[in-house]
């Protein structure tokens, strides 16, 4: 479950089975996907109104503009959950829409209204990715917090629709900030993520984390399971995580922007499955990139990075998901390993869009 320091974990688009071991519950799956399809569970309209600063006013208020992102055809199975933002863009992950893409993609708000919906732009490092609707109808735009600003123990509420379920609430706390996890897949990245103990399951990918505001403070992806070990299911066992907002509002508008997401490398080649402690770079030519900013800051292979703005680098996943929390262009210190002597030099950092 976890490779010095950092969680591998598995994404969690809708009807989802589990992996051997304590890993986290792919949507792929079917199993657990109710044969009825998504079913709506708005209150009716003479339902009492909470007080806003309630769960139950949040959930009244932001629920509405949060919907169910499905495949325009039959024959493709899977979805997962979005949110809408200023412009009629609807947020969700990269591994919902790229599923569906293929057969086109149909949401579904709360109270039934369908509209088809094309994908604006998608970045399967960060496993990000906004649509545009051709038929919005009139909800109110959800709006992005600061996930700098949260801290363990905080409430939030999960929105979304989990095997299927749109309109699923799901209350919890800040369980954990900072949590370096490692999403399984070759496109996907190493971040920093907000972990919740709020029940995620499969189909609550992409819909989002919010704050007793109803301010977006992290975008749901990722769960860890006990699926496959000795006989557990592959539910919510109160590990999930989802992207801060802080990143994820970035990288959205560079999507909107159609600019693509850009994000801040070293320019080396890191050795991700070596037991040394720090980010330990490939012992081989090339593996600093000449000119680059490793190169430039005196780096060569073999070096091992052991700290970053004197935070502990763990691995060099550890060292991955810190970086992106920097931007381009950013000058940090650097402390590493060679031949048995520390070296501390500063370091300008490079742009990568992967």
């Amino acid at each position: 479950m976890a490779l010095s320091g950092m969680l591998v974990v598995a994404l969690i688009a809708g009807g989802a089975g589990g992996l051997v071991g304590a890993t986290a519950s792919s949507s792929g799956d079917e199993e657990a996907a109710p044969d009825q399809g998504p079913q709506m569970n708005e209150p009716p309209p003479e339902a009492p109104q909470r007080d806003p600063d309630t769960i139950a006013g949040v959930a009244q208020r932001v629920s509405p503009s949060v919907v169910y992102i499905g495949s325009a055809s039959p024959v493709i199975p899977g979805g997962g959950s979005g949110f809408v933002i200023e412009g009629d863009y609807v947020v969700t992950n990269d591994h919902v829409s790229s599923e569906l893409e293929d057969g086109g993609i149909q949401i579904e708000y709360s109270n039934g209204s369908l509209s088809d919906a094309t994908v604006v732009g998608a970045d399967p490092t960060s496993d990000l990715a906004v649509l545009a609707l051709e038929d919005p109808i009139d909800v109110e735009p959800l709006e992005f917090g600061d996930s700098d600003e949260v801290i363990v123990g905080d409430e939030v509420i999960a929105i979304g629709a989990p095997l299927g379920l749109a309109g699923t609430v799901t209350q919890g706390i800040i369980s954990a900030t900072d949590r370096p996890v490692s999403p399984e897949g070759e496109d996907v990245g190493q971040f920093y993520a907000l972990q919740t103990d709020a029940a995620i399951n499969p189909g609550n990918s992409g819909g989002p984390l919010v704050d007793l505001q109803g301010r977006v403070i992290g975008v749901n992806s990722m769960i860890i399971t006990m699926g496959g070990y000795m006989g557990e299911g592959t539910g919510n066992i109160g590990l999930g995580f989802a992207i801060p907002s802080s990143e994820a509002q970035t990288v959205v508008e560079r999507l909107i922007e159609n600019e693509g997401a850009t994000y801040a490398d070293i320019g080396a080649e890191f050795d991700l499955s070596s037991p040394t402690a720090g980010a330990v770079i490939v012992d081989e030519p090339g593996a600093v990139e000449r000119g680059g900013p490793a190169d430039e800051a005196g780096l060569e292979p073999g070096d091992v990075i052991t700290s970053l703005d004197t935070r502990r680098v763990n691995s060099g996943q550890e060292l991955l998901a810190m970086l992106r929390d920097r931007s381009p262009g950013d000058e940090v210190e650097l402390v590493y390993r060679r031949d048995g002597e520390t070296v501390t030099t500063d370091i300008v950092l490079g742009a990568s869009d992967d």
